[in-house]
C-alpha cells in the first residue's frame, strides 16, 4: 500500500490547478464589519453575521455570566448531564419565538439536519430535496438511505410530477428557506400546496432567513405567512444572524420526543457550551426588539443593488443579504478576490462543488453592522476590478 502522501498529494495539485484549492485565513479580532485577517485590517463582506450581534456587548456580557454559573464545557451529552437551565431556556424561547409547541438545540445545522432526516426516513420512504439546497440538506438524504430525488431549483412543477409517481411509505419534501449561495427564497407557498396534496411532509431549513425575514425576523414562513399546519418542520440555526453557534429543530411535541429519543446526532455528542445558549437568549431578545437591524439590512442591500445596476453589474435575483455576483470562470472569480484584497477588502470566492460548474462567483454579504459609506468603497473597488 503507497503511503497516504504519495496517494493524496496528486488530488491536491489538480485543484490547484484549477483553481480551486481552499485556503483558510487566521482571524485575530472579533467579527465585525472591519476585521483583523492574516495580520492585517480589511472591510470584509463575507459573514453571515447578518444582524451584527456576533460581538455585540450584551452577548458578550450574558456569555460571560454564562461561563461564570455553568463553567466553559458542558461536561456530558443532553440525555447524560449536560443539559443545563440555559440550554432548557433557550429550547423554550426559540419555540416561543418561531410560534411552535417545542424546540431542540443541535449543536450544528449540518447535524440537525442529518438527525432529523434520518430519524424520520428510512428505506421505505422517499425524499424530494431542491437542487440547490444546502449540503447538510443533500447529505442527510443521503445518510437516511431513503430514496432520493432532486426536483429542479424553486420548480414546483417538476417537484409535483416526481410525487405523482411515489409510492413511498413517507414522503417528506426538504428545502432551504434562502438559499445559501444564490440568496433568493424557496417557493413555499406553492410548496406547502403541493405537500398537503401528495400528503408529504414538508421541512423548511431557514438559516438564513431566521432574524432577518419577516415583521418580526421570524424568517421565510413569516414572509409567507405559513404556520405548523403548512410547514410542520422547521430548522433554524443560530450563528448566523443570531451571532452565537448551534442549531434547533421546531415543531410538535411528537416531533421533538422522537428526535430526543432517536436521532443520533442529538444522542450521541457533547451539548454545546451553556454559556453558548446563555449568549443566544440575549441575542434572541435583540433580534425580537432592535427592529432597526432588519430596517437598516434593507436599507444597505437597496444601496448595494441599485449601484451594482448602475455600474453595470449583474447579480443574481436577491433581496436578502446574500448577493452573488456570478463571475463563472474560477480562475478569475480568485484573481478578482486578491485583487479586491489588494485594496483592503475581503469577500471569499465561491467555487465549485459549492457551487454548479461555470458559476463561480463572490458571495457578497450584506450585515447590519455595515455603514453606507462602507458599501459604497465596495461599489467602488468593484467598479475598478470587475
Amino acid at each position: 500500500m503507497s503511503d497516504l502522501k504519495t496517494t493524496l498529494k496528486p488530488a491536491l495539485d489538480r485543484r490547484k490547478r484549477q483553481s480551486l484549492y481552499r485556503y483558510r485565513r487566521i482571524l485575530e479580532s472579533p467579527q465585525g464589519p472591519e476585521i483583523q485577517i492574516d495580520g492585517r485590517q480589511v472591510l470584509t463582506f463575507c459573514s453571515n453575521d447578518y444582524l451584527g450581534l456576533a460581538n455585540h456587548p450584551q452577548v458578550r456580557v450574558a456569555f460571560e455570566q454564562g461561563v461564570q454559573a455553568y463553567g466553559v464545557g458542558s461536561g456530558a451529552a443532553h440525555l447524560v448531564s449536560g443539559h443545563s437551565r440555559a440550554h432548557h431556556a433557550l429550547e423554550e424561547a426559540l419555540a416561543e419565538f418561531v410560534k411552535r409547541p417545542c424546540a431542540l438545540l443541535f449543536s450544528t445545522g449540518y447535524m440537525a439536519n442529518l438527525g432529523l432526516i434520518s430519524t424520520l426516513l428510512n428505506r421505505q420512504d422517499m425524499i424530494f430535496e431542491d437542487r440547490l439546497n444546502h449540503a447538510s440538506l443533500l447529505d442527510g438524504g443521503k445518510f437516511a438511505g431513503a430514496g432520493f430525488i432532486r426536483y429542479r431549483h424553486r420548480n414546483y412543477s417538476d417537484l409535483a410530477a416526481a410525487l405523482v409517481t411515489s409510492r413511498a411509505r413517507r414522503k417528506l419534501i426538504a428545502t432551504d428557506g434562502v438559499f445559501s449561495m444564490d440568496g433568493d427564497l424557496a417557493p413555499l407557498t406553492d410548496l406547502s400546496i403541493i405537500a398537503h396534496r401528495f400528503n408529504a411532509w414538508l421541512m423548511v431549513d431557514d438559516a438564513h432567513g431566521l432574524g432577518v425575514l419577516g415583521e418580526m425576523g421570524r424568517g421565510s414562513l413569516e414572509h409567507f405567512g405559513l404556520g405548523i399546519d403548512q410547514v410542520p418542520i422547521l430548522v433554524g440555526t443560530l450563528g448566523k444572524a443570531l451571532g452565537t453557534f448551534g442549531a434547533f429543530v421546531a415543531g410538535e411535541e411528537a416531533l421533538i420526543e422522537t428526535l430526543i429519543q432517536q436521532a443520533r446526532t442529538y444522542i450521541y455528542t457533547t451539548a454545546p457550551p451553556a454559556a453558548v445558549a446563555a449568549a443566544t437568549l440575549a441575542s434572541l431578545r435583540l433580534a425580537q426588539t432592535e427592529s432597526w437591524r432588519r430596517d437598516k439590512l434593507a436599507q444597505l442591500i437597496a444601496q448595494f443593488r441599485q449601484g451594482a445596476a448602475d455600474l453595470g453589474l449583474q447579480l443574481l435575483d436577491s433581496h436578502t443579504p446574500i448577493q452573488p455576483l456570478v463571475i463563472g470562470d474560477s480562475e478569475k472569480t480568485l484573481k478578482i478576490s486578491e485583487a479586491l484584497l489588494t485594496k483592503g477588502i475581503l469577500i471569499t470566492p465561491i467555487r465549485p462543488p459549492t457551487v454548479p460548474t461555470g458559476s463561480a462567483r463572490l458571495r457578497i454579504t450584506l450585515t447590519a453592522a455595515h455603514a453606507p459609506a462602507q458599501v459604497e468603497r465596495l461599489l467602488e473597488a468593484l467598479a475598478d476590478i470587475v
